[in-house]
């Protein structure tokens, strides 16, 4: 895997990370519609995920529960929004209180999923975050990326692993969503 491209557009309120993978189609979708697979990689690595309801239908529901090194609990949730297997997926993304229901008090994205394969076999995702507004842009870049944003890098690092190329980007990616301090 490596990442081809990073964008950050603060006019269409969106962040747009592009990957490239050495694998077919219908394996890099799976590592969405299978629940046991998207635990795998969804979240930071040290907040493994557990996926409570996976239902990977226009109108269903994913739910989640990230835990962490000291036992903390996050939970998440996605409202999907559409799905065109193994092409397309749409999802409105939120947090969840400690209940399970959506957090008001945080801002939801809209992550947009694209896959297309290559006559050689490579499977390109996009992945577009629609944010509400610019503050809430600025917020979750600031330092509380969405878990979409986190799983457009960490799907394919745990995929392949780190190369130079995705430490890189990786770096950029922070840069661009650093805030100079003086």
């Amino acid at each position: 895997m490596s990442v081809t491209h990073v964008h950050k557009d603060s006019a269409t309120l969106t962040m747009a990370i592009t990957a490239e993978f050495e694998a077919s189609l219908e394996s890099v979708w799976d590592v969405w519609a299978d629940p046991r697979q998207l635990e795998r990689w969804w979240g930071p690595p040290t907040y493994p995920a557990t996926v409570l309801d996976h239902d990977l239908t226009p109108g269903g529901q994913v739910t989640y529960v990230m835990t962490g090194p000291e036992g903390d609990r996050h939970r998440g949730w996605w409202r999907v929004l559409a799905v065109e297997a193994p092409h397309h997926l749409e999802f409105e993304d939120g947090f969840a209180d400690a209940a399970g229901d959506p957090n008001p008090d945080l801002p939801t994205t809209v992550a947009r999923v694209a896959l297309s394969e290559s006559e050689d076999g490579r499977t390109t995702m996009s992945i577009e975050t629609t944010f509400p507004t610019l503050e809430a842009m600025e917020q979750i870049l600031a330092g509380e990326a969405t878990p979409a944003q986190i799983a457009g890098l960490i799907v394919g690092l745990r995929i392949k692993g780190e190369t130079v190329e995705e430490l890189a980007a990786l770096r950029q990616a922070m840069l661009d969503a650093a805030v100079r301090i003086t």
